[in-house]
């Protein structure tokens, strides 16, 4: 199993939290946040990288009509507001915390170019992990633009499938175990719950899925 935000099996938040260096360790406090507390708002200065200890955070932002659009739900472990490493003065993006125990680890952007300088393998994989993000986002959102709500239901799966599934040897199905509630995915796909429940329901009926509330298990005959 593997998270789509975890480069190489390293996980970001082992390898970067300030309390695994002494240098940083005595200065560094992690903040707490609860549900629909933000971290940062659009257009707020961008000085620091962000980790996530334990929760879950939204990424998004509004239209000018006032619509939340979604861009990534993020969950332990992984990263978040990284774009202040390329230069970003001002967040073009909010981000919320959706979970009402949600820690976050803050990191100066000098101590991440401190520590990019100091390794240029981690420093690859900061930018692997940026241009990554950035593709998926491309990709995510032409599919909302041009894809109907079913299409783009299945390829949101193989893409769950990918980031967190693995085989069971008993059936060859495809087992994935995920971090996303219904609302959380109907967000990223840019439908309702109602909608992405019905079309679920549907691929349920025709033996092509089975899920749970953490768990979504692409049959082998899919």
């Amino acid at each position: 199993m593997q998270s789509i935000w975890v480069l190489e099996d390293v996980n970001l938040f082992r390898m970067l939290c300030p309390h695994k260096f002494k240098a940083y360790k005595k200065q560094h406090n992690f903040l707490n946040y609860k549900k629909e507390d933000f971290i940062y708002f659009e257009e707020d200065h961008a000085s620091k990288v962000y980790l996530i200890e334990k929760g879950k955070v939204k990424i998004g932002h509004y239209t000018e009509a006032g619509d939340e659009i979604v861009k990534a739900i993020l969950s332990k472990g992984e990263l978040f507001g990284e774009k202040a490493i390329l230069g970003e003065e001002r967040r073009k993006e909010f981000a919320k915390s959706i979970d009402n125990t949600t820690s976050i680890c803050p990191v100066s952007v000098e101590t991440m170019h401190e520590l990019m300088r100091e390794n240029r393998s981690f420093s690859f994989r900061i930018y692997k992990l940026i241009g990554f993000r950035i593709k998926r986002l491309e990709r995510r959102l032409d599919s909302i633009l041009f894809k109907d709500a079913e299409t783009r239901v299945h390829e949101f799966l193989q893409e769950l499938a990918e980031d967190y599934g693995y085989c069971c040897p008993n059936t060859g199905d495809t087992v994935i175990k995920h971090p996303y509630t219904q609302k959380d995915i109907a967000h990223l796909i840019g439908t309702s719950r109602p909608t992405f429940n019905a079309i679920m329901n549907k691929m349920k009926e025709n033996d092509l899925i089975d899920f749970s509330r953490k768990e979504i298990r692409l049959k082998i005959s899919a």
